[in-house]
């Protein structure tokens, strides 16, 4: 174990897998892949409501029904209810391409043109993993596509790459009739709303519309761009349309009354079209592309062309550049693809795309490309919180652009203000930084050039030039890096050859500079203890303190080249990443590596949450953005050794897009499945923690000092009896604060029974003024059921005088100890007894239970000391008392000298 493990992945949305759209309900869900993960949206905002287990190989096939989703890895089929796996199918020896959901049975389909037959029903019960047929396709038949032509009774159509479609009898194994086919590979195959007629798409560009029991040919469209045909689906609200996607990311509208083309939608994608999905009955179009988005289209216009409703995406291309935001709870994101993105940490539909001026408004009129109009990639950026709400407070430098761009976050869009310095000479900006108050931005270029600029008006407020040897210019080579303290008190800025210089922020005067001795690649300051550190080429980073002017630490071990450099937020780790596939940290006081760890895919960029809790990392040719838990602040370790590895590189796996615990938004789900999932959520609590009641601190403490809280609150005297006192209607005062009007009269069965008579199985009550209030009620019909779940609610919602009362009406006060375990107090004491033990045990709103728990042995606990029949009960309380709370305490011991070990380390 080393100090960071592997948390999850974030920004991933689709892949190139087709996605499975099923109802449940009256909401329509989609599944769609992530690559080892699977993830279900609600399609009605498009909200992530459930996340897969992470699987050991790349999701090729998905298919979902109902509670219900399949997913094919390799030559393996994954059966899960909900996020929990119930079964794995293993008849394949190859892998698996196709799934189709057929009744109550799957089809699965493999390269060699293996079909298997597989029945869900009763999966949890009887474990059925063996199939229930197999058929085996031709040897010249390779299948790409497979569907079921609707009311063609255990009937599918299997497309292939040579060209040909085939009908076949799942029930009986054979093949009824083989189409001729088009001269070209069949890439998908959809039914239409029509009987007998379906739409095949192929790698041609062409589209055939088939009547397929008379293997007629209706008509046929061609695409305009070039490329196949990848996805198809027919408009089924009454409109003829009939939608297909290409390869190159254009989704086309097709009119089949007329028999031409409708509408194109231009850059739907940046990528192939995977799915195509027409809901049903509606004008509404959902499309997933190998560009990590799932969009949908609605078709409400005048002229019948559609318009984009919503959409989720990601980082088409890997990111360049990340940082951690808001106090670590959003990532900023600057990849390959010109995007600029925020992603939340905490919920995953606050992410977003930064807006840069009506993109797609511009390309429409310009024809261009959406591409061709965004800006450049960025290669670095820097942010001011504190002036979010005041001015825009992002700067960003853009690949082979002489200009830099400001950014308002608060509104996530592109600034008024184009930052250019040096126009008569313009290159390139390379470099970046915000001072820390926020209101100016320093640039650096390749031509060497330093200027500072005015963030909320645009104006430069000055150049940095290095006058001592007469030169124009701040430095002889491109500037690397630049940075301010926290004071604007001092300016330092890098160029490639190795020169550092500090000037006088405000006055742009150089104070001192010194020489490295060789080429530097990059730099990171650290503001509040003054280190500066850089990076050579010669892959050594060399630690100066600016206001000393010297070097203080010097760290060796990457052998290859160092990618991105930062400091923790204390400034005592600094941590590197190398494209060598290692993550070294730091220790700036010992000056020694502390810990580090190798992954499979280089780091390309990284930066460490303000709280030191949460590392976030991006990846070669990896679109997503992924976090690493800091275990030396979970673990309970009382210093950081017991995590770190030292020098050793320990090899790790990058952070999986999902584990068992998913990501749920019970907001767009039904009562009865929220109850499903909080009962599923009290069985399966993480080992050695529990559960808070989530009630006020001064609810469930008032329990204990309740006694104190009285003797606070009397009165000094008796309350006086008004003069005239007004007419009010004669009522009960009752415990659930509710007027009672008139007492419940006993029924004449009540008054005629025994004191000691016992009838129908029930308890009677033996003292007039013990009646079984809902408090009472409610633990006796709780403890019969053995969920104590909603007497708990109950309790949580009385007042803690309220609960007192409820308590010591069970109270016995007299000396009667013959008949004493025939009372009724007793056996509701002895119910009490059996809700705290299974609470303890559930380790369910812990702090709670324990307030009420002292509250009830300070009012009975002289009865239970004399009942052996109670002792028994307390006895087994203690136990699993114990027990739990010596896992606690070990916690909290733990966490207590971390915090000590914190608070006494020194820099």
């Amino acid at each position: 174990m080393g100090i960071f493990e592997p948390f999850r992945a974030i920004g991933y949305i689709s892949t190139g897998v087709p996605f499975s759209v099923y109802r449940l309900g009256t909401e329509t869900f989609v599944a769609v892949s992530v690559g080892k993960a699977w993830q279900i949206y609600n399609c009605a905002k498009l909200t992530l409501v459930l996340v897969g287990p992470q699987l050991p190989k790349k999701i090729r096939a998905l298919a979902s029904f109902r509670d219900y989703t399949f997913a094919a890895y390799g030559n393996e089929i994954g059966v899960f209810k909900r996020a929990h796996q119930v079964a794995t199918w293993s008849g394949h020896n190859e892998k698996v391409n196709l799934l189709l959901l057929f009744g109550e049975h799957i089809l699965s389909v493999d390269i060699k043109g293996n079909l298997f037959i597989w029945t869900f029903k009763g999966i949890e019960q009887n474990q059925n993993l063996t199939p229930l047929g197999h058929i085996l396709l031709e040897e010249k038949f390779s299948p790409s596509c497979i569907m079921h032509p609707d009311t063609y009774l255990n009937k599918v159509l299997i497309g292939s790459e040579e060209g040909s479609l085939q009908l076949w009898n799942i029930s009986t194994k054979k093949k009824l009739y083989e189409f001729n086919g088009w001269k070209s590979s069949i890439c998908c195959c959809v039914s239409s709303p029509a009987l007998d007629v379906v739409a095949v798409g192929c790698t041609d560009g062409n589209i055939y519309v088939h009547n397929v029991r008379d293997d007629k040919e209706i008509v046929t469209f061609t695409h305009s761009t070039r490329g196949s045909v990848t996805a198809l689906s027919f408009r089924t609200d009454g409109q003829p349309l009939l939608a297909s996607g290409g390869s190159s990311g254009v989704i086309s509208i097709w009119n089949l009354e007329k028999r031409r083309l409708q509408s194109v939608i231009k850059d739907a994608h940046d990528s192939s079209i995977v799915s195509l999905h027409f809901f049903a009955n509606e004008p509404v179009l959902m499309s997933s592309s190998a560009d990590n988005s799932i969009k949908m289209w609605i078709f409400d216009t005048s002229d019948g062309d559609p318009r984009l409703l919503r959409f989720r995406s990601g980082h088409s291309a890997p990111p360049l550049c990340i940082r951690f935001y808001a106090n670590g709870r959003h990532i900023l994101s600057a990849g390959q693809d010109r995007a600029f993105r925020l992603f939340s940490v905490i919920q995953d539909q606050q992410s977003r795309e930064l807006s840069q001026h009506h993109v797609t408004k511009r390309a429409k009129k310009l024809k261009m490309k959406e591409e061709e109009i965004k800006l450049k990639p960025v290669i670095t950026f820097d942010c001011a919180e504190i002036r979010e709400r005041d001015w825009c407070n992002v700067v960003t430098c853009h690949m082979d652009t002489p200009r830099a761009y400001v950014w308002r976050l608060q509104n996530f869009v592109l600034g008024e203000h184009i930052l250019t310095p040096c126009p008569e000479n313009q290159t390139p900006v390379k470099v970046c930084t915000i001072s820390a108050c926020g209101n100016f931005a320093v640039l650096g270029t390749e031509g060497g050039w330093v200027e500072r600029f005015n963030v909320q008006s645009g104006i430069s407020r000055g150049s940095y030039l290095d006058i001592t040897e007469g030169k124009s210019r701040a430095h002889d080579s491109a500037v690397v890096g630049v940075a301010s303290d926290a004071t604007n008190t001092h300016m330092i800025s890098v160029g490639y050859r190795g020169d550092v210089k500090v000037w006088d922020f405000k006055a742009r005067e150089l104070k001192s500079k010194w020489e490295v001795g060789c080429s530097l690649v990059k730099i990171v300051y650290h503001r509040y203890n003054g280190l500066l550190a850089t990076v050579a080429d010669d892959m050594i980073i060399r630690l100066f303190d600016v206001v000393a002017l010297k070097i203080v630490r010097k760290f060796e071990g990457h052998t290859d080249r160092i990618t991105d450099v930062c400091f923790s937020e204390d400034g005592k780790w600094l941590l590197t990443s190398s494209m060598d596939g290692s993550l070294r940290i730091w220790d700036v006081i010992l000056a020694r590596q502390i810990d580090a760890l190798r992954v499979d895919v280089a780091i390309t960029a990284l930066s460490l949450s303000p709280n030191m809790d949460v590392l976030a990392t991006s990846h070669v040719e990896q679109n997503g953005v992924y976090l690493w838990v800091n275990q030396a602040m979970f673990s309970g370790a009382s210093n950081v050794g017991c995590c770190a590895s030292g020098k050793d590189l320990v090899n790790v796996e990058l952070p999986a897009i999902s584990s068992k615990e998913g990501s749920s938004d019970d907001s767009k789900i039904t009562i009865e499945q929220q109850s499903q999932i909080q009962s599923l959520y009290y069985d399966s609590q993480i080992p050695d923690l529990v559960t808070l009641s989530m009630l006020p601190k001064s609810q469930w403490q008032s329990l204990v000092n309740l006694d104190i809280i009285k003797l606070r609150n009397k009165p000094i005297e008796p309350p006086k009896q008004p003069e005239k006192a007004p007419f009010f209607l004669p009522s009960m005062p009752s415990l659930s604060g509710e007027i009672v009007f008139k007492p419940s009269e006993l029924t004449s069965t009540e008054k005629n029974s025994g004191s000691d008579g016992v009838e129908s199985g029930q308890m009677k009550i033996m003292k007039p003024n013990l009646q079984l209030s809902q408090f009472l009620e409610l633990l006796q019909s709780s403890a019969e059921m053995e969920n104590f779940f909603a007497f708990t609610n109950y309790i949580k919602t009385l007042s803690p005088s309220s609960l007192d009362m409820e308590l010591r009406i069970l109270q016995v006060i007299d000396d009667d100890q013959q008949n004493l375990e025939k009372r009724p107090e007793i056996h509701f004491i002895e119910l009490l007894l059996d809700y705290f033990i299974h609470e303890i045990s559930c380790r369910n709103n812990f702090e709670f239970i324990q307030a009420v728990i002292k509250l009830f042995l300070k009012i009975h606990g002289e009865t239970v000391r004399c009942q052996p029949k109670l002792q028994d009960k307390v006895h087994k309380l203690l136990e699993i008392q114990s027990s739990v709370w010596q896992k606690i305490d070990k916690m909290f011991q733990s966490a207590r000298c971390m915090v000590t070990f914190l608070s006494n380390a020194q820099f």
